[in-house]
Order: structure tokens, then C-alpha cells, then sequence
């Protein structure tokens, strides 16, 4: 019988035993507290939210249920849910430092980032010593441009914390991943690719790896590191880690380290069939010059041009400067002591309408994610009108289903060069076209998410390309683990 198949037969007896206490005792907190948890833990999510609610409808302001029912929510994506949970619990314990971190999390991947700076440290007055708070601290501080803090938060929350252990929640003898990560983001999301039903994972935070740890049993290392303008120091260290393990890794960081926008704009800018915007970091105080827009110039830009912070994805801290009376507002606007000055690259098509292509590569295929169009220039799918656009989606759709026909094989071929380039198990490209038919590169690196689409009928036609993808992760994972590749599931998660 395999460890999987043991742990559930334990986690069976014992809701059997707390099902029988409920025979008796129907209004017992505990026993319905303890149910809700076994159902959790044996991955029957469903159950488990209505077992929690019951615990919550006897005592609607029961800490446990409102904190475990948050984190339910939030891992089967319904995350306003999460944030409504939090907010509750929070409130009605504040006295609870993991109800303020728990809360204080989700803010600032909301991007509430003073919100999420207050209870964080508010958990930090009641704890001290709590490491989750510490991290998430350093974290908020960082994208608020307080580095020398953050740092010293970072140390004190994974100095001695610097391996996490998810739990595993699958009936079968799991894959088990050691994920490499990095304490400054920029890390690939690997939640839903490493699915709890399926691997065992321990988290390594790489800039504060201790050689005197052993490492924590492992079939496979994945690096999830991908941020190459961001990450640099625990790129450096992860070749120490890999030398202690003789598990094959998936994006090994010699092949991350030059992906970063500088790096990737001089190494493929002579790519056949691909247009690659000049990319220069240049320092704060060069841009802050009475003469910068001269220097710009004498460099090969004009305007408009694109302004970027290092670090951040997701359109944060990136806006388009029209005109030079523009340039020192807008430098002065946005974090950090270098700044991307990037070459604007116009990817109106038909319609006036900006287009923006995602494709996936795992291991060595592709697989067409999304098609986004906008009339704003920065393409977001988030933010897109694709919802409220049906001839926009139809578009989608038929890349989705036919990406060789729309793209066309000449755009095919140059995917293909930038992929040989890239050389990456798992990364992405995202790109539009221009007039005659080439592909304007705007990123291409190992952070690109693949991000299911929420529940609406609407969205439908996109879940077959997720799903795809999904399982292609997956079943690389497995196979460089030496496992037989898990089971495709349905992919169904409310945004």
C-alpha cells in the first residue's frame, strides 16, 4: 500500500470516528470543526465548505472555521470569498496574529499594500517572532519602494524559515517536488501547476539556503525562480543547491539568467522574423539629468517610449511617456534606482485595436493560452474588454483552437527560433504582430501564469487551451520525476 493510500485510510478512520460523535452530540463545534477539517484534508472541498459552514452558522464568529473556510476559498478560487472570510475573522479576533497575517496576505496580493502594512504589523506587536508576518512585511515594503526595511523583516522571517513544506492532499503515492523560489517574487506560480492531489512540495527560499539543512526528500527539483532583472542573487545561489542533489532539475538558472529585458532585447534583436524593442536599465539619477531626454535620444529612442520599473509584472509601474515635457514627472512617479527605458512597439492591428498573444512553451511545445485585444496600448487580459466584447473572444477562440492557421507558418517558424533560443522547460512569449506579418516581442521568460479562466458559460471555449497547458506542466514534472503522469482534471476556478 503506498504512503498516499495510508494517509487517507488515517484521515478515513478518524472522520468515521467524529461522524459517529455526531450521532450523538449533532451541535458538537468540535466534532463538526474536526469533520470539516478531515473533509479538507481528504480533498472532498466541497463537503468541507458546507461542514464549515455549519460550524459558522452555530457559532458565526469561530476562528478556526472562518480562517480554515478563508483558505479553502481562496485555493479553489473564489477569492473574494477568501477576502470576506479574512476580513471577518480579523475583526472579530484581533488579538489573532494569523487572522491579521491571513488577512494582511491577500491585501497585498490585492495590491492593498498600506492596508496590508498595518496588520501586518499589528501581527508583529502581538507576535514578535511570527515568520509569516516578517515575510509578508519585507514583501509589502518591497513593492513599496522601502528596501533597507524590508531586508531587515526578510531576515528575521526566513533566517531560520527557509524551507516550507505544503501539505499533500492526494489518495496516491505523491510526486514529491522540492520548488525552488526566490524571497523577492519573481517567482513562476506554481500553485496550480504542482497540484496538492498529486505532489508532495517543499518550498526552498534560495537567497537564504543553509548547506548545513538537508535538503527535504525529492523526486524532482523545479526551479520556480524566473525573474532574471529581479532575482539575480538567488539565481547565483541555486547552482550551490543543485550540487547537493542529484534529482534532474527543470529550469536549470543558467538558462533563466539571460532572459532578463535587456538581456533578451540584444540576443534576439537578429532573430529572422522578429522585432525586439531597444531595452537599456539605466540608473535613477541618468534619468533624472536635465539632459536625459538628449542622452535618450543619442541612444536610439524617441518618443512615445516606456518607462518600467525591474520587478514587476502585471502592468505595475509601467506607463508610456507621449512627449518629452512628460519624461521627469513620469520618471519621478515610479519605484526603484534603475528604470527600463523601453522602445514602444505599436501592436494596433484591425479596428484600431491593440493585440496581445500568449503562447506557453513546455517542454519544447506550445501551447497557445490567450489572445487579448484592447484599445488602451498596455494589453492586459485582466483588464482587456474581452468580457464585454463577444467578437473579441471570437477572435480568441479561433486561435485557441487553430494557432499554426491564424498565426500563420512564418510566425510559427519565428516562435520556434525564439524558443530554441530561450531554451526553457517551461516560459512563455508574449507578442503581437505587426503590419507585415512579424512578431513584436514584448516578453518572453519562465513568470508567465497560467491563469484558468473563471466559471461563466462565456468563457468556455478557453478551458480546453487552459487545461492543455496545465497538464503538460504537469506531466513534465512527472516524467523528469521518473512518475507516470497524473490524470487530467477539469479546470474550473472563479477569478
Amino acid at each position: 500500500m503506498t504512503n498516499g493510500l495510508n494517509r487517507v485510510a488515517v484521515l478515513e478512520a478518524a472522520l468515521r470516528q467524529v461522524c459517529e460523535r455526531l450521532e450523538a452530540e449533532p451541535n458538537s463545534i468540535d466534532a463538526l470543526f474536526g469533520k470539516a477539517q478531515l473533509l479538507a484534508l481528504l480533498g472532498q472541498d466541497e463537503e468541507a465548505k458546507a461542514a464549515f459552514l455549519s460550524v459558522l452558522r452555530l457559532e458565526p464568529t469561530h476562528l478556526g472555521a472562518l480562517t480554515d473556510l478563508g483558505g479553502l476559498s481562496l485555493a479553489t478560487g473564489y477569492r473574494s470569498a477568501a477576502l470576506t472570510l479574512y476580513c471577518q475573522a480579523a475583526e472579530c479576533h484581533p488579538q489573532s496574529p494569523t487572522a491579521l497575517v491571513n488577512l494582511a496576505n491577500l491585501q497585498s496580493e490585492e495590491g492593498n499594500l498600506s492596508e496590508a502594512r498595518q496588520n501586518y504589523e499589528a501581527a508583529l506587536k502581538l507576535d514578535p517572532d511570527l515568520a509569516f508576518a516578517h515575510q509578508g512585511l519585507a514583501a509589502a515594503l518591497t513593492k513599496l519602494g522601502e528596501h533597507e526595511i524590508a531586508e531587515g523583516h526578510r531576515r528575521k522571517g526566513y533566517a531560520r524559515h527557509s524551507i516550507v513544506t505544503r501539505p499533500f492532499r492526494g489518495d496516491t503515492d505523491p510526486v514529491s517536488v522540492l520548488l525552488i523560489v526566490s524571497v523577492l517574487g519573481g517567482n513562476i506560480p506554481a500553485e496550480l501547476l504542482l497540484d496538492e492531489h498529486v505532489f508532495a512540495v517543499s518550498a526552498l527560499y534560495a537567497e537564504y539556503h543553509d548547506p548545513a539543512l538537508p535538503l527535504p526528500p525529492h523526486d524532482v527539483v523545479f526551479n520556480a525562480v524566473g525573474d532574471a532583472d529581479l532575482c539575480t542573487r538567488a539565481l547565483i545561489e541555486i547552482p550551490r543547491i543543485l550540487a547537493r542533489t542529484k534529482a534532474p532539475a527543470i529550469n536549470p538558472p543558467e538558462r533563466i539568467l539571460p532572459t532578463g529585458r535587456s538581456a533578451n532585447a540584444q540576443r534576439m534583436a537578429e532573430i529572422e522574423g522578429v522585432i525586439v524593442p531597444r531595452t537599456i536599465l539605466f540608473p535613477r539619477a541618468v534619468l533624472a539629468r536635465p539632459d536625459a531626454v538628449e542622452r535618450l535620444h543619442e541612444q536610439g529612442f524617441d518618443f512615445p517610449l516606456l518607462l518600467r520599473s525591474p520587478g514587476f509584472h502585471t502592468g505595475q509601474n509601467f506607463v508610456r511617456v507621449e512627449n518629452p515635457d512628460e519624461f521627469t514627472a513620469a520618471v519621478s512617479r515610479l519605484p526603484g534606482d534603475h528604470l527600463f527605458v523601453i522602445q514602444h512597439l505599436d501592436a494596433r492591428g484591425p479596428g484600431g485595436l491593440a493585440r496581445k498573444y500568449r503562447v506557453m512553451i513546455i517542454d519544447g511545445v506550445f501551447y497557445p493560452l490567450h489572445l487579448a485585444l484592447s484599445q488602451s496600448w498596455k494589453v492586459h487580459y485582466f483588464s482587456s474588454d474581452m468580457e464585454v466584447q463577444p467578437t473579441y473572444r471570437l477572435e480568441e477562440e479561433a486561435f485557441l483552437c487553430d494557432m499554426p492557421k491564424i498565426l500563420g507558418a512564418s510566425v510559427m517558424q519565428s516562435l520556434a527560433r525564439l524558443r530554441d533560443v530561450l531554451q526553457l522547460d517551461y516560459g512563455g512569449i508574449d507578442f503581437g504582430l505587426s503590419a507585415d506579418g512579424k512578431i513584436l516581442l514584448f516578453e518572453a521568460n519562465a513568470t508567465m501564469v497560467i491563469a484558468p479562466p473563471p466559471c461563466e458559460a462565456i468563457w468556455d471555449y478557453r478551458r480546453k487551451a487552459v487545461t492543455q497547458a496545465l497538464d503538460a506542466a504537469r506531466k513534465m514534472v512527472s516524467a523528469r520525476a521518473g512518475r507516470r503522469p497524473p490524470a487530467n482534471d477539469a479546470v474550473c476556478r472563479r477569478a
